[in-house]
């Protein structure tokens, strides 16, 4: 039983479990474009998302403790590199197109865990209340536009829609982090809940997933098993982010809700 926590432990503070996230939305992406599986597109969201994250999350700590790292941030070393060599490989099968945007998505994520200003250490994760929109921009930035940029694709009125839609998707999935985190946020951030408070949050959160379903019906092309999925997924966000706390369990955001995606995406493999 220990092990299996332990390995539970890794596969979360690895990145692994929001990597494949971020692999499943752009799968679902390719899924509502009607394009073929992109094994070079998916495999390259998937490692590079497992290098963004350990990087942001982790690179004080490396730079910092780098003799004393503990066993378990030595493996999520190895497989950050690990990963980096693949998101190179992949990176490689690309467009160049899409890897110049790329570039601007890799930029930003750079600035978001380094500081550009050395005497006050200030990131754009520290700057107030852009915390949750870059997350959102970059989100949505690989999991939409990567694959239409790759395909080569005219940018049409879906499109945009599906972009607008991811966007306040994961604005929604931070809630609960950042409900989550008001006990550790300092003040400066100014954090939507710090803002607002809980309880409107979670009001803004539900009245923001039923503007992602209803920009559904404003789509050229209007499928009804998709609407049904849509819907089940509005749900099931809307309650998971009804029942988060400022205090709750250990893993109730980093895995029930980043999970969401994933259930999106067995939903349209089982049902289509």
């Amino acid at each position: 039983m220990n092990l299996i926590k332990q390995l539970f432990g890794f596969y979360i503070n690895s990145s692994i479990h929001v990597a494949l996230s971020v692999y499943a939305m752009t799968w679902i992406t390719l899924f509502e474009l009607g394009l073929n599986y992109d094994e070079s597109v998916l495999y390259f969201v998937f490692y590079a998302t497992i290098t963004g994250y350990n990087f942001v999350k982790y690179f004080g700590i490396a730079k910092f403790r780098h003799k004393a790292l503990a066993k378990g941030l030595k493996l999520i070393q190895f497989l950050s590199f690990l990963s980096f060599i693949l998101l190179c490989y992949y990176g490689y099968k690309l467009e160049f197109r899409t890897l110049v945007f790329l570039v601007g998505l890799g930029l930003l994520t750079f600035l978001y865990a380094i500081p550009f200003s050395i005497k006050k250490q200030l990131t754009l994760r520290n700057v107030s209340q852009l915390k949750i929109y870059i997350i959102a921009l970059v989100w949505t930035g690989v999991t939409v536009f990567v694959p239409i940029l790759n395909y080569n694709l005219c940018l049409n009125n879906d499109m945009i829609l599906l972009g607008l839609q991811r966007f306040v998707f994961v604005i929604v999935l931070m809630f609960p982090f950042e409900i989550r985190d008001l006990k550790y946020d300092h003040l400066s951030l100014s954090t939507i809940p710090q803002r607002i408070g809980v309880k409107r949050t979670k009001v803004l959160g539900a009245i923001l997933m039923l503007l992602f379903f209803i920009v559904e019906f404003l789509k050229d092309n209007i499928n009804i098993l998709d609407i049904a999925i849509l819907s089940v997924i509005t749900l099931i966000t809307i309650l998971l982010l009804v029942l988060s706390q400022i205090t709750q369990r250990k893993y109730y955001s980093s895995f029930f809700v980043e999970s969401i995606p994933i259930v999106w995406l067995l939903l349209i493999l089982i049902l289509s």
